[in-house]
């Protein structure tokens, strides 16, 4: 089973200074509309290459645009043994919502 955390939740754990790796999985063209400047993307069809680039001692937060995508990622990420993974519930929609209300018009 896959964490969930909210955007408040990952909003405080980076304010308190959390080593906190954030995954935006969504396309590029997606990330050109709005991004958190904090992320590392991985696009997700580029995740099967390159999830040993993330870092397996550190929380991983994975994001999407509603939260499904992530859900997926975070799921195989799990599977190969990462064991810190969490997913951003409502993706970056929810962020815009909650944290950030210039990333709301996506």
């Amino acid at each position: 089973m896959i964490p969930q955390v909210t955007p408040a939740m990952v909003q405080a754990r980076l304010t308190a200074g959390e080593d906190l790796t954030l995954v935006d999985v969504r396309e590029s063209w997606e990330l050109a509309i709005c991004a958190l400047p904090q992320a590392q993307h991985i696009a997700m069809g580029e995740i099967p290459e390159r999830w040993r680039e993330l870092p397996a001692h550190k929380s991983i937060v994975v994001i999407c645009r509603s939260g499904q995508r992530s859900q997926h990622v975070a799921q195989f990420l799990q599977d190969k043994g990462l064991p810190l993974v969490e997913n951003l519930a409502g993706g970056i929609l929810a962020w815009g919502r909650d944290i950030d209300p210039s990333l709301a018009a996506y």
